[in-house]
């Protein structure tokens, strides 16, 4: 029996020295490559998109976006598959809205879904009945399956919860060498509430490090414009030294606006492969990997307060925060290892292609 045919999408653009920098040790692996390794599988990302749809690509991509085109370049493609992975519904759902107009004729669906309960999707979801057309949903929170599940009507046995994954052979406190010292760090931008952050350390006798960066999201830094305590630096880094900080942090700090996705999940999850505790926003996307009192304190949303309370204990108690640290590193290693979220991502195309 011949292997599936696989195409993974990806609505970004593949870095050109992704695969040098990777083997110099200059930046963790991605998740879509592993999995493309694992499953044998084929990548499309925006720039092969373009490559292939030519000027009605780019006008795609002008009027609809690179999750549109990647979708639209995924369809076009449909036939040569047996199975279509898309990143996100921002890609899954203009795939699904062709093969309904097209026909699928080819490749079944799996698609990963984010922020599925956003009201506008939702809306969506339910005036076009999309959501009964995809094979498979990967989902990386509970509150986004139980949404899947409990308001638009899709079977649990279509629903996979992951944990998401991180490369636990970059983030490895053992390949850092620098001292920890009395310093917290916060990192991204994917609906990051920093002003919180900024005013619970005002005065404190801490060094805080923002490094309000991301590879993928689109978001505003919401530290700009904010008068900056003495002690809070707002930097960017690369990877290396971004892993150093981790290091060399007392423990993380993950401050987010109220959200049903797992905002912040890659954050926590190199803190946590780091063996870092982490102070979180409590949201109802955040419920799976970040759990109170074992791998993380979790605050009330907006309340500086609290969120100081909970830095000034923790930096008070560093026993009780390594310790929490220790969990996550452990939860990390046994839930959510880049090779086993693709394993899972494969089980997902497996059952697909079973049904």
């Amino acid at each position: 029996m011949s292997s599936p045919r696989i195409l993974l999408t990806i609505s970004g653009s593949i870095p050109e020295l992704l695969d040098e920098d990777v083997a110099a040790g200059l930046r963790p692996r991605t998740d879509y490559r592993v999995m493309a390794e694992r499953l044998a599988a084929d990548v499309v990302d925006v720039e092969q998109a373009l490559a292939q749809t030519g000027r009605l690509g780019r006008l795609v991509q002008r009027l609809a976006g690179n999750g549109a085109l990647v979708g639209w370049c995924a369809f076009r493609l449909r036939n040569e598959y047996d199975v279509v992975a898309t990143d996100g519904e921002h890609v899954g759902v203009p795939w699904e809205v062709l093969t309904r107009v097209f026909g699928r004729r080819g490749a079944r669906h799996v698609m990963i879904a984010h922020v599925l309960s956003a009201p506008k999707k939702a809306a969506v979801m339910r005036w076009t009945r999309l959501a009964a057309r995809v094979d498979a949903y990967i989902v990386y929170c509970r509150h986004q399956a139980d949404f899947l599940r409990d308001e638009l009507g899709v079977p649990a046995a279509r629903i996979v919860e992951s944990a998401f994954m991180v490369d636990t052979e970059y983030f490895d406190p053992a390949r850092s060498d620098v001292p920890r010292r009395r310093m917290i760090c916060s990192a991204g931008l994917e609906r990051r509430d920093y002003p919180t952050l900024i005013k619970a350390v005002d005065g404190l006798d801490v060094e805080v490090v923002i490094t309000a960066s991301s590879a993928w999201s689109r978001r505003a830094d919401s530290s700009a414009g904010e008068q900056l305590p003495d002690n809070v630096t707002v930097t960017r880094l690369d990877m290396p030294d971004f892993r150093d900080m981790y290091a060399a942090a007392a423990f993380v700090v993950m401050p987010l606006e109220r959200v049903e996705f797992q905002a912040g999940i890659t954050t926590i999850l190199e803190a946590m492969s780091m063996g870092r505790a982490v102070v979180c926003t409590r949201v109802p996307g955040q419920t799976d990997s970040v759990i109170d009192g074992e791998t993380a304190v979790l605050v009330p949303p907006g309340d500086p307060d609290a969120l100081r309370s909970a830095i000034e204990r923790l930096l008070a108690d560093p026993d009780d925060a390594d310790r929490m640290g220790r969990n996550g590193q452990a939860w990390v290693l046994e839930h959510a290892r880049i090779e086993q979220y693709a394993d899972e991502v494969g089980a997902a195309i497996a059952g697909v292609l079973a049904a």
